[in-house]
């Protein structure tokens, strides 16, 4: 080959910046582009000074070629093999000189042996994604079809985005209020009234709402690049997409289609912008990020990337090479793999350092502690290294603590005292209870104090998130107006969906004019929340449920890019009264610490936390009725002494009369909170005898 004089290549990227004196070595020449071996411990495609260092690596490969394309074209215009002297172990990497990063997308086309039995299936005539890019090209508009398998292709990112002085919020577990949105549902409705609906930018417009609402967390749902295309149907002539994209394509690059403009090589600073917006109002931002499957599928689906680079390391595997599906998606990532592990690591760890994002939500998570056999683990080796890794050591990880292959470790998720759950139990628990199941009431005062049973043995005190309502599954409003799953948009016959809401319709299947229905209903809502802020723990809730939002009785609208997903702002302005009450409850959540967290200690001779009837102190305060959860919670706070708070909950269909405890004598009850009241106004006791009416909850707090 021809070699011409350029800076040699170091061990890291910084070096590049050398004096003229550094004397000047030649490099090879490869399809015109002056080439030398690279940077072996940089992963993807990073700008230098001059040109672009390429690494990329292969456990099983022959041999790798990088192509090169112009912007939008599907052929490359220069195709460079890695020299076999540019390969060290596994690990391929080449600086390719004079190349401009706004001029150019990249693949790569890798060979190798092909023996399906051992899950080797390499394929020199597909175009690979490189498993580390930073930006997914094609797909910067919502619904513009993507050419499959191996015409995904990367851009080279320049990151240069100023982050100030800025700190970090850092709250508390149990002072969080977390709000689960979707990016492009939360705006993407007219009525949402912003500039840029269903984008980044659109949430940013929002932020004076959230901030008045009084979250301090907001959880966006799949931001990783995925392929809205990947489920296209036409069902009832309405056009059904991969909507709540729980489906990765890239792990390391944010979904373009989310921006309100498209950034080339400069993809997510706009998605920078709102977490910085978000971090100087005080609210945390965190990703839900899917680890447990890709968007490849299984032998039927698509082939982009890891099934190119080492399908038998990035995903479980059966002894005949078929793929295992704990995830219900086709495929299950290989979590424990040390190969995966890694990426994994470097994955989130990209995250907290170019985006500073505050926390994630592990999708399916037992996932990440089954073994390469699909077995689970007693130390997942995955979840440890997250767990103690410094560079993660403010972030709260939050683990949905199940997978779909029947792994349900809620109070026994593997943690180290570093990890948070999505609590099912709780939500499942509060449900049952507030619609009147018989039996129900013992598990909801567990849940009300911390899920103690579930955590207190462990010592995780807030581990518990507490969730009445998220994305999968009914709002909170159908909670209350549906029976029955109402699924058949989505094309599966009603199939689809859990079957066990433990919802209550109030007595009518759907919407009604029947205001004593309507009034039951916002009644119902009120009861959720009351309690949900009432809880120790972190509390959770859907975007959209302060103001009633409804998805028509759909449990599952993974594939709704409609009005059944996006917010209906109208209802904000019909049911105003539901969002004061949320931001009231929020507000007395704050108010009161005793609610949040407790020392153990109690006060004013009660002790941290206590359960009721309708009479105070019963040996089995549950016989009392059974359908009645008194719940007495008491602490010290610094500033402002003791703090003792009631929380009576009636979910009996009558009225009942109840005896709160006896207070020392410097000291009354007084009414703060009470859901048969749309509009809450706070009241002294004058004693302690109180009739809490059906189906209703009321706090108490001493003073």
């Amino acid at each position: 080959m021809a070699r011409s004089p350029l800076p040699p290549a170091a061990g890291n990227p910084a070096q590049f910046n050398l004096p003229p004196s550094i004397h000047l070595v030649p490099l090879d020449r490869i399809a015109g582009f002056d080439v030398r071996p690279g940077f072996y411990d940089s992963n993807g495609a990073t700008a230098i000074p001059g040109g672009v260092n390429f690494t990329v690596h292969s456990h099983n490969a022959a041999s790798i070629e990088l192509l090169l394309f112009h912007r939008t074209e599907d052929e490359p215009f220069a195709v460079l093999p890695f020299p076999q002297h540019y390969r060290i172990g596994n690990v391929y990497s080449m600086i390719v000189f004079k190349l401009n990063i706004e001029e150019f997308e990249y693949a790569y086309r890798v060979d190798g042996p092909y023996d399906p039995k051992r899950g080797l299936i390499f394929d020199r005539t597909k175009y690979l994604l490189d498993p580390y890019a930073k930006a997914v090209t094609g797909q910067s508009q919502w619904g513009d079809a993507v050419p499959r398998g191996q015409h995904y292709k990367a851009r080279v990112v320049k990151n240069d985005f100023d982050w100030g002085d800025m700190p970090q919020p850092l709250i508390p577990m149990e002072d969080l209020i977390i709000y689960e949105l979707h990016v492009r549902g939360f705006t993407r409705d007219a009525s949402s009234g912003v500039a840029h609906p269903g984008t980044f930018a659109g949430i940013m417009e929002k932020l004076d709402y959230l901030e008045d609402l009084g979250i301090n967390a907001i959880e966006l749902m799949p931001i990783f690049e995925f392929d809205e295309m990947q489920d296209y149907r036409e069902v009832d002539g309405k056009t059904l997409y991969n909507y709540w994209g729980y489906s990765t394509v890239s792990f390391f690059a944010p979904n373009t289609s989310y921006t309100a403009s498209t950034e080339y090589n400069r993809e997510g600073n706009e998605l920078k912008q709102l977490i910085q917006a978000c971090n100087q109002r005080g609210i945390e931002v965190y990703l839900d990020v899917v680890f447990n499957h890709t968007a490849e599928g299984n032998e039927k689906g698509p082939f982009f990337s890891f099934k190119g680079f080492d399908n038998n390391i990035y995903y479980l595997l059966t002894p005949d090479g078929q793929y295992y599906n704990f995830s219900g998606c086709g495929n299950t990532m290989n979590c424990n793999h040390p190969i995966v592990r890694q990426m994994i690591l470097d994955c989130l760890r990209y995250w907290v350092t170019t985006y500073r994002v505050n926390g994630f939500r592990f999708d399916l998570a037992s996932i990440l502690g089954r073994s390469e056999d699909g077995s689970p683990m007693g130390a997942p080796p995955q979840l440890q290294a997250l767990a103690f890794d410094p560079i993660l050591g403010d972030v709260k990880l939050i683990a949905e603590a199940w997978d779909a292959g029947g792994l349900y470790q809620v109070g026994a998720f593997p943690s180290w005292n570093r990890w948070a759950e999505w609590n099912g139990r709780y939500r499942d628990d509060i449900r049952r209870y507030l619609k009147g199941d018989e039996g129900c009431a013992q598990g909801a005062a567990l849940r009300l104090v911390g899920s103690q049973d579930l955590y207190g043995s462990q010592g995780r005190t807030n581990a518990s998130v507490n969730f009445i309502t998220c994305h999968d599954g009914f709002t909170l409003w159908d909670l209350y107006s549906y029976n029955e799953k109402h699924n058949l948009a989505n094309g599966w016959n009603n199939t689809d969906g859990a079957n066990d809401n433990n919802s209550w319709n109030c007595g009518v299947e759907g919407e009604t004019g029947d205001p004593a229905v309507d009034a039951l209903r916002r009644r119902m809502c009120r009861n959720a929340f009351a309690l949900l802020m009432c809880s120790r723990g972190t509390p959770m809730f859907l975007a959209g449920d302060e103001f009633a939002n409804t998805q028509f009785g759909n449990n599952n609208a993974y594939c709704q890019d409609n009005i059944i997903s996006w917010l209906d702002w109208n209802r904000l302005e019909q049911n105003q009264d539901m969002y004061r009450f949320f931001q009231f409850m929020i507000r007395l959540r704050k108010r009161w610490r005793v609610l949040r967290t407790g020392s153990g200690e109690g006060a004013c001779g009660f002790p941290d936390t206590s359960f009721h009837g309708v009479n105070p102190w019963l040996d089995r305060p549950f016989d009392s009725h059974d359908r009645y959860v008194g719940v007495m919670f008491s602490g010290w706070e610094r500033d402002t002494g003791p703090q003792v708070v009631y929380v009576a909950s009636n979910a009996w269909w009558e009225d009942l009369s109840v005896t709160l405890p006896e207070l020392p004598a410097s000291m009354g009850w007084n009414k703060v909170a009470d859901t048969w009241e749309a509009e809450q106004q706070e009241a002294p006791l004058s004693g302690c005898q109180v009739i809490v009416r059906a189906r209703s909850v009321m706090v108490f707090a001493a003073k």
